[in-house]
């Protein structure tokens, strides 16, 4: 039979557990916190550990099942027993965008005790447009700027941002067969960025793509237009514009397409200092020693957007820190 630990643990309980071990520290609050997934304890950790001090701290776990059982509809399960001293935090998928208009939505911005990403994701803070220049020095060793990362990202989301309004009120209506993520993604895609234009071919290509389908859903539905253009105007005063919607798509597909983007970037700050390694006055031996030593510096892309914790003065991250010191009083 499959047991679920997790719905015997309480705030109430982490409370007693606390105070009972106080005699051998200092803390006077433990605040347990549940998130949905491995990956996601670092991430939290980060965004936490700024909160503790001698006296509170925090213990990042995922739920704990014999089922192995995973993710957000297993944290929200546990709603119930949360307090002062139980919380979790996930992300907010459409929730926040929602507001309340669903009953998974209502439930995350109606609790005190749950702390979500505003953001779609983690992987969307991760991929902030201006963390991205320090991802490539960390990747390459190399800091010049060659590529304007906060205008390439605001002109991708201008580009995606009518199809992006379809696909999220898809979600809202609970009708994504006229519109799954796949079909997202694949309008949205970067296949490729020509660096040294600063990515101008790069968006045309997917404006094309992107417009392409919007007129062939407008097309098949007519009926949800007028629609899809309220939920644009509702979404506004959350503050997502054209500009910045890439904060709020699908987490995965904003970190693929990040990826290509960070890897197109990097190969070309990698040849730079490989020509210069080249054009030194090392010889033989040296030159080659100078050339491994380089490439056994060079970091992976994907490794080096799962450390990132560059994000932390951006409006959405500073509405997570409200949330904490609220909890926390």
């Amino acid at each position: 039979m499959r047991r679920n630990f997790t719905k015997y643990i309480t705030s109430e309980y982490i409370e007693a557990a606390t105070q009972f071990t106080t005699a051998r520290s200092k803390v006077e609050r433990r605040i347990m916190v549940y998130v949905e997934g491995y990956d996601d304890i670092a991430f939290w950790r980060g965004v936490l550990s700024p909160f503790e001090n001698e006296k509170l701290c925090f213990e990042v776990n995922v739920p704990t099942r014999d089922d192995l059982a995973k993710g957000k509809k297993v944290l929200l399960g546990m709603a119930k027993n949360l307090g002062d001293n139980l919380i979790l935090c996930m992300d907010s998928d459409f929730d926040y965008l929602f507001q309340g208009k669903t009953e998974q939505s209502a439930k995350v911005l109606n609790s005190k005790y749950i702390v979500h990403t505003y953001a779609y994701a983690i992987e969307n803070h991760r991929c902030n447009a201006s963390s991205l220049h320090g991802l490539c020095v960390k990747i390459t060793k190399n800091d010049r700027e060659v590529f304007n990362f906060e205008h390439f990202m605001a002109r991708y989301s201008s580009a995606i941002f009518p199809l992006f309004l379809w696909y999220a009120y898809s979600a809202l209506s609970a009708n994504t067969r006229f519109f799954i993520l796949a079909n997202f993604k694949s309008a949205v895609n970067i296949g490729f960025v020509d660096v040294r234009s600063d990515g101008r071919s790069t968006i045309d290509w997917v404006r094309r793509s992107a417009t392409d389908k919007l007129r062939s859903l407008e097309k098949s539905h007519p009926e949800h237009i007028k629609r899809v253009k309220e939920f644009g105007v509702s979404i506004a005063q959350l503050g997502v514009t054209r500009q910045n919607c890439y904060l709020y798509m699908n987490g995965h597909v904003l970190k693929d397409n990040v990826m290509v983007l960070l890897g197109s970037v990097t190969d070309l700050l990698k040849e730079m200092i490989m020509e210069n390694i080249r054009n030194s006055s090392r010889k033989g031996a040296a030159l080659d020693n100078e050339i491994s030593n380089y490439k056994n510096s060079i970091r992976n892309i994907k490794e080096v957007i799962n450390d990132n914790e560059n994000f932390k003065s951006s409006d959405l991250f500073k509405m997570m820190e409200r949330d904490i010191k609220n909890i926390i009083g």
